[in-house]
């Protein structure tokens, strides 16, 4: 590890110590992996990138310290929670479908059996009229 990479891990700690704490120098002082790099000087992409480590202790830091659940982690929550609704209201809207589905064809079924009934059985003679020069 090079002197670099290490001073980023102890700025970053450091921040981490600071934003728990409440007592933010450089940042909104939000519990969120942006403010934290900004608090430790570090630009986000080197954070998630070459200490992902420490992204991760942040927010388990935040969970067990704070007894919050980091805005992620809640944002991700609240879309699990909606598409889960969505589902829902889709599988009972596909049953509603099937159901007409089945519907529909039974009635097309009747309609059908009564067309041929009546084709089978011909006119009935008192509703025909014949045109002139046909034979009936």
């Amino acid at each position: 590890m090079n002197q670099q990479h290490q001073d980023e891990r102890t700025r970053i700690h450091a921040a981490m110590d600071r934003l728990l704490a409440g007592q933010a120098t450089a940042s909104n002082g939000s519990l969120t992996v942006v403010a934290l790099a900004a608090e430790a000087d570090v630009h986000r992409m080197a954070l998630l990138k070459r200490h992902a480590d420490l992204k991760n202790e942040f927010y388990e830091r935040v969970r067990n310290e704070t007894q919050q659940i980091p805005e992620t982690e809640r944002r991700l929550r609240e879309t699990v929670t909606k598409l889960k609704k969505t589902v829902s209201n889709q599988r009972a809207e596909i049953e509603e479908l099937r159901q007409l589905v089945t519907k529909l064809t039974l009635a097309n079924a009747v309609l059908t059996h009564e067309s041929h009934n009546q084709a089978e059985t011909g006119p009935v003679s008192g509703n025909v009229i014949a045109f002139p020069g046909s034979k009936t």
